[in-house]
């Protein structure tokens, strides 16, 4: 067990790893959470490049065990089948996202990437509770840069992958199919900033934050 210091509070964290690969033309964070005693792992937004995700699951002789999709954009899903397929897992996403992930013209894949659409394999619920790698995942609706965004709260850890609804210092684009500026910044007020200041953020693109900062900092969401 991990013990970590943030403005003064000790926090307990388990036993996960994150680790990440930025992937596709647009640089998306492919994050890998990973159990370090059981070496299972969960794989957060497979973009692009399966070979690229493969041979750092092998590396580091991983177990993928589930594939979590914050969203529906092509940046995000277009590795997940032939991901899927190899290591015979399940995929999530929010029953929101149904149709961006079904629609090559909301998920912009027939822009962007010759036009493709992705089945989950379990949808999700605002609020729902999962468990993954032995700690309990909160799921969160966060509509406003898609109609079904979704945020993963690993309480246990206090990690959350925020997909393109909260980065550093900024929010994800509204202007796509079913993106609305009013509901991103309801999203991450009410969803977001009610979680631990301690809370660890790993965003679909850049760099990585943390609760703390981005209610002190973030100039679109702060009140």
């Amino acid at each position: 067990m991990e013990i970590y210091f943030i403005s003064g509070m000790e926090i307990m964290m388990s036993q996960l790893k994150c680790d990440f690969k930025v992937v596709g033309p647009v640089q998306t964070n492919c994050y890998f959470l990973s159990n370090t005693d059981t070496r299972e792992c969960v794989i957060v937004d497979p973009g692009e490049e399966a070979g690229k995700i493969a041979d750092f699951i092998e590396k580091k002789e991983l177990k993928p065990v589930a594939i979590l999709l914050t969203h529906g954009h092509f940046d995000h899903i277009g590795a997940v089948d032939e991901i899927r397929n190899r290591y015979g897992i399940k995929v999530y996403a929010a029953a929101a996202e149904k149709e961006t992930l079904e629609n090559p013209d909301i998920n912009l894949s027939s822009q962007f990437g010759g036009g493709y659409t992705v089945k989950a394999d379990e949808f999700l619920n605002d609020g729902q509770e999962i468990e993954l790698l032995g700690e309990k995942v909160r799921c969160l609706l966060t509509p406003g840069h898609t109609k079904g965004g979704m945020c993963y709260y690993f309480t246990g850890s206090g990690i959350l992958f925020s997909g393109d609804t909260l980065f550093q210092q900024s929010v994800g684009r509204t202007d796509f199919p079913g993106g609305s500026m009013g509901e991103i910044v309801r999203s991450i007020r009410e969803k977001l900033f009610v979680l631990p200041d301690y809370v660890r953020v790993y965003t679909g693109h850049g760099m990585m934050t943390n609760i703390k900062d981005e209610k002190m900092l973030n100039p679109f969401a702060v009140e």
